[in-house]
């Protein structure tokens, strides 16, 4: 019982936070669905199922997900083998190019695809400018990296002597494929098709940016029904069908993970290409396509004024905040992006340590482990809360006393470390369940304190993952944009609100100075996750 208690006495400070900055926001957009006026009426709330647009809705997000994963996978999977299990010119580079896209924001992502398929962009003649399948395509384009990502580095950890004792059996190469291969990438597979569905039925920016108000996704009715309509039973309502559906999938995502099987310690050597990688090669070029064709619209549109190269926008943007329609320069923009990120970035990285530090804690009895596996849960509630949900539970909620956050600077930054408090709690908990327990149980009996044994032992092993799960933390409060949407300031908005109020604007030039403004919020998000990614793995950060 001392245990438990010093336990829960560990919890209670990032408990608080959660409680006060994420369950009582949600909570108050959803009392505000279910008891509008202050009377309980489940009634209105099952009245918006029966709407013809909420069944589309619904519809439209689960059919462009699903037909998203179909896509994403289909190409990621044999450019994963070719990258990761075969020897060519070029091999690296191309890799590192298909880390690209998960790292932009979706607000870059939909003006990218938006320049590109234009009437005046480069597939201009295919009319896809506003259709859903440009919207499907742009979901590929954010989704395969994390496909060629998880299966490739499944397909690096194989083990090579399964298929060595089949073919010794006197299988043939399509039944060694069949009976061994299929068998031991299937989790890998399966975890990346869950997750992209997860990523495409959330999506926010990219479907805002080119869907309007045509195709709407359950993620982007809820800020149309909340911002345009104060529609707010429809909200909520849309809000619990949300997080049935992540919650369904990280069940599944973690049953899957349950019955992955152990990676080998027998590295598998890539070899050189051969002939019959021909369909495999064809699928690399067709994602290699798709991830380059985007990024180049965006560039060449944001360097080229009236024909020539420029950089006529850039100074443009320098100078937008004498424009009234605008209101603030790049500069200003990029300055408050930078400043919340940071901010975020620190509150996200000192959470998410405490919450791996408290959860991996080896439990002695079921009650340690009830309690762990509870906390553990609750920090991953913020993936399966729709970022625009959040945001405006923050307006409703956090205007009065002793929660009156309206004019503190804070708010931003709390609610974009929300958003990303669960990467790092996911990217730190593994690398401390892998520490092993004996070197703590030494320690101890050496006669260290708990607070000498995390010193001593979890915090030297953390502390180059911390510095990636901070990169990616950057990343994520640098572009995010549902929830800061709502809450920030019209007079100071991050970079990815002042690229949205440039798409709202009229005319070429306005589109092209979003461009502008997309391309240095993807370089400096870029440069950041590069620098850290390397730091990691060069190590260069010590405890």
């Amino acid at each position: 019982m001392k245990r438990i208690a010093v336990l829960a006495a560990w919890s209670i400070a990032p408990v608080v936070v959660l409680i006060a900055f994420f369950i009582v926001p949600v909570g108050a957009m959803l009392v505000q669905g279910f008891w509008p006026a202050g009377r309980f009426d489940p009634a209105g709330v099952a009245e918006v199922f029966t709407r013809p647009r909420t069944l589309r809705v619904i519809g439209f997000t689960v059919w462009s997900a699903g037909l998203t994963t179909v896509i994403t996978v289909a190409l990621g999977v044999p450019s994963a083998r070719l990258l990761y299990g075969t020897l060519w010119p070029g091999r690296r580079t191309v890799a590192a190019l298909f880390l690209v896209p998960f790292v932009l924001p979706t607000v870059v992502v939909g003006v990218a695809f938006r320049l590109l398929l234009s009437e005046s962009g480069l597939f201009g003649f295919l009319g896809l400018d506003g259709s859903a399948t440009a919207i499907v395509l742009a979901m590929v384009f954010f989704n395969i990296s994390v496909v060629v990502r998880i299966v490739g580095i499944a397909w690096e950890n194989r083990d090579p002597r399964l298929a060595e004792a089949a073919a010794t059996l006197g299988a043939n190469r399509l039944q060694v494929f069949r009976t061994v291969t299929v068998p031991t990438l299937a989790p890998a597979v399966a975890a990346a098709a869950s997750v992209v569905f997860l990523f495409a039925a959330t999506a926010f920016g990219v479907v805002l940016t080119l869907g309007g108000l045509r195709y709407s996704t359950v993620e982007t009715e809820i800020y149309l029904l909340t911002v345009t309509h104060l529609d707010l039973q429809g909200a909520a309502a849309l809000s619990i069908v949300q997080l049935l559906i992540v919650v369904i999938l990280m069940v599944a995502s973690a049953r899957v993970g349950r019955s992955r099987a152990p990676k080998s310690r027998v590295r598998v050597s890539p070899r050189p290409v051969h002939w019959r990688d021909a369909p495999a090669a064809a699928c690399l070029v067709a994602a290699f396509a798709l991830i380059a064709a985007p990024l180049l619209a965006l560039t060449t549109r944001a360097v080229r004024f009236e024909g020539t190269w420029s950089l006529e926008y850039f100074r443009r943007l320098a100078a937008a905040d004498e424009d009234p329609s605008i209101g603030v320069s790049l500069g200003e923009a990029l300055s408050t992006s930078v400043r919340v990120a940071i901010d975020a970035t620190l509150l996200a990285v000192v959470l998410g340590l405490w919450i791996a530090l408290l959860v991996t804690r080896r439990p002695r009895t079921s009650g340690e482990r009830r309690l762990l596996g509870g906390i553990d849960a609750m920090f991953i509630l913020p993936l399966g809360v729709s970022a625009v949900t959040l945001g405006f539970g923050f307006l409703i909620a956090l205007n009065r006393p002793p929660l009156d956050f309206r004019d503190s600077g804070l708010l931003v930054p709390i609610a974009q470390a929300l958003v990303a408090l669960p990467l790092v709690v996911r990217t730190l908990t593994p690398v401390l369940r892998g520490i092993d327990e004996r070197l703590r149980e030494a320690a101890t009996s050496l006669g260290a304190s708990p607070r000498q044994v995390i010193a001593t032992i979890d915090l030297p092993r953390v502390g180059r993952p911390l510095v990636a799960a901070a990169g990616f933390a950057f990343a994520v409060s640098m572009g995010e944009f549902g929830a800061t949407s709502f809450i920030a300031r019209a007079d100071s908005p991050t970079l990815p609100l002042l690229i949205y109020r440039l798409i709202g604007r009229p005319g070429e030039g306005h589109l092209a100075m979003a461009a502008a403004a997309a391309l240095v919020l993807a370089l400096v998000i870029m440069v950041v996750v590069v620098v850290t990614d390397r730091a990691h793995e060069r190590g260069v950060v010590q405890w």
